[in-house]
């Protein structure tokens, strides 16, 4: 089948230009450094054991295990004896076209937005299937791998169609995790969307809840905690996390400046961008360049076929 559509550049793993979303199986043997990603990744374990280590600490994993990643989160794996995965990545830019609607679905939009953002979660979701969604889950996977190399002017459709069917068996999963079942709150409130999409598309603006709150017509107190209730933060805090995949992305993908850097994500005082930067990734802004930038921390995994 090929190599994996993935290349790195300066440590950080990015999807090649023209495909939005792949699907590739791979068994990992020992350990796997820690690494990034500029894309969305998720994945299913389908065999074998190992550990996972991020941020919010070490997990072991066995088959049925899924990991949602969003983009600049750091990750490794332990002690892995056969572990088989599957990898799903796809790229943001799918978040803001073919994906957006799934922003206003409780479960699509806890599995992809609000889950993985929470403050515990920093940029991870991991949840199990049962045997029947990981059956369902493989032949989506399988589906989608098999399409690795086709066109993607004339089979986009069915990577799109392929993507959200898996993504619904992981939402429904998800959410039968989540303690606040979000499929009880029906349709995200448009309010909140629209709060969401302001955020993210300004991010460098100086932003206020009364400000916020004004944009939507709503008084701050009930924007605070009608965006509270659906994310489980508040706006600024969504914000931050927002900043910070912003600011990850460009300290491995970019040679800007750290200072400026925290300035283009809307934080211009380093002070205050050291703090939050570190607060949500773990290691100062430097540290993680420094770190991930290595290109020999990848180790190599080998493909299963």
């Amino acid at each position: 089948m090929g190599q994996a559509p993935v290349d790195e550049a300066q440590g950080m793993l990015f999807l090649t230009e023209g495909l939005p979303v792949y699907a590739g199986q791979y068994v990992h043997e020992g350990t796997l450094a820690p690494h990034t990603h500029s894309f969305v990744e998720v994945v299913v374990v389908i065999g074998g054991d190992g550990v996972h280590h991020a941020l919010g600490g070490r997990r072991r994993l066995g088959a049925g295990d899924v990991l949602l990643l969003r983009p600049g989160v750091w990750h490794g794996y332990e002690d892995c004896r056969g572990l088989e995965i599957y990898n799903c990545c796809f790229s943001t830019e799918l978040l803001r076209r073919e994906l957006a609607w799934m922003r206003d679905d409780p479960l699509l939009g806890h599995l992809l937005w609000t889950g993985p953002r929470s403050a515990h979660r920093r940029g991870l979701l991991g949840f199990r299937l049962d045997a029947v969604a990981l059956a369902e889950s493989r032949s989506h996977l399988d589906a989608l791998d098999g399409l690795r190399h086709a066109s993607v002017g004339l089979h986009r459709a069915d990577l799109m169609g392929l993507l959200s069917l898996l993504l619904g068996v992981l939402a429904r999963a998800a959410a039968a995790e989540c303690p606040d079942r979000p499929e009880a709150r029906g349709r995200t409130h448009p309010a909140v969307v629209r709060a969401m999409r302001l955020l993210e598309e300004r991010p460098a603006h100086p932003w206020t809840v009364p400000e916020l709150a004004d944009e939507l017509h709503l008084s701050p107190g009930y924007l605070t905690r009608l965006f509270k209730s659906v994310t489980g933060q508040p706006p600024m805090a969504y914000l931050s996390q927002h900043r910070v995949e912003l600011a990850a992305a460009m300290l491995l993908h970019t040679e800007l400046p750290v200072g400026r850097i925290g300035r283009e994500v809307g934080w211009p005082d380093p002070n205050l961008f050291a703090r939050r930067f570190r607060a949500h990734a773990g290691l100062s802004a430097t540290a993680y360049r420094k770190r991930f930038a290595d290109g020999g921390s990848h180790q190599a995994v080998s493909p299963q076929r």
